[in-house]
């Protein structure tokens, strides 16, 4: 069996004996009820690994003496999803399948016909559910890197994003260009652009071809935005990392 992941902070990643307390410590201690002797792996959620075995365990926390060491490099090519916000909780569906499968990082874009608006305290909030729907995913996968997941972007902010890409990606319903026959490049950053669920706006979409982005189809059927965004990032993967 693999050994179960926690995550710690990353000045605690290189000490010989590493206290896991706080959630992480109370998650291993009550809910799996790891005992001494019992294998773990703790990262810092930036590549460094630590394979480490329980020296000891309390009530709501561990002691992991650390038995070896490694680094994981960063994934490339980068692989960015832009997912305008869905209703309900299908964002954090999408963030912890998308995580799952390997996107490095979840763009939340506020789509001109996105229904959801994420505005003050509701907006933090929200934001902070896909960051931790994303983190418990990359836990369970065994992630050494955690996705990152930004602030609420723009349109503008997203063309931007676009512009500095290797390869730029916008999911759309007219067009007749198959995702699946992409040449995915083998460094830098590979953005694709999920829309709403009433679709990228004509303005939207020629902002982003004038950023360099190409839109491309994902077969005949049509997804729901929280489904497309895994569908495109495995295809994407299929033909650069998982090879």
């Amino acid at each position: 069996m693999t050994a179960p992941l926690f995550l710690v902070e990353p000045a605690a990643i290189g000490d010989d004996v590493i206290t896991l307390d706080g959630p992480e410590g109370r998650h291993a201690a009550v809910v799996m009820r790891l005992r001494t002797g019992e294998r773990v792996d703790v990262s810092d959620g930036f590549g460094s690994i630590a394979e480490c075995e329980v020296a000891s365990a309390a009530s709501m926390s561990l002691e992991l003496r650390v038995l070896r060491r490694s680094i994981a490099g960063a994934p490339q090519p980068r692989l960015v999803v832009v997912q305008a916000l869905p209703k309900g909780d299908r964002g954090e569906t999408a963030c912890e399948v998308m995580t799952e499968v390997g996107v490095d990082e979840i763009v939340p874009w506020a789509a001109a016909r996105s229904v959801v608006e994420w505005r003050g305290a509701r907006g933090e909030k929200a934001l902070g559910r896909w960051r931790s729907t994303s983190r418990a995913a990359a836990k369970q996968s065994r992630r050494a890197w955690l996705p990152r997941i930004p602030e609420l972007a723009s349109t503008a902010q997203v063309t931007a994003r676009l512009r500095s890409a290797s390869l730029g990606v916008v999911l759309h319903e007219s067009s007749d260009v198959p995702l699946a026959g992409v040449a995915v490049p083998a460094q830098g950053d590979v953005v694709i652009v999920i829309g709403p669920e009433g679709s990228i706006t004509d303005d939207e979409l020629t902002a982003m071809a004038a950023a360099g982005a190409t839109a491309y189809r994902l077969g005949t059927s049509i997804l729901r935005t929280s489904t497309a965004g895994v569908v495109a990032a495995s295809i994407v993967l299929a033909k650069s990392r998982w090879r």
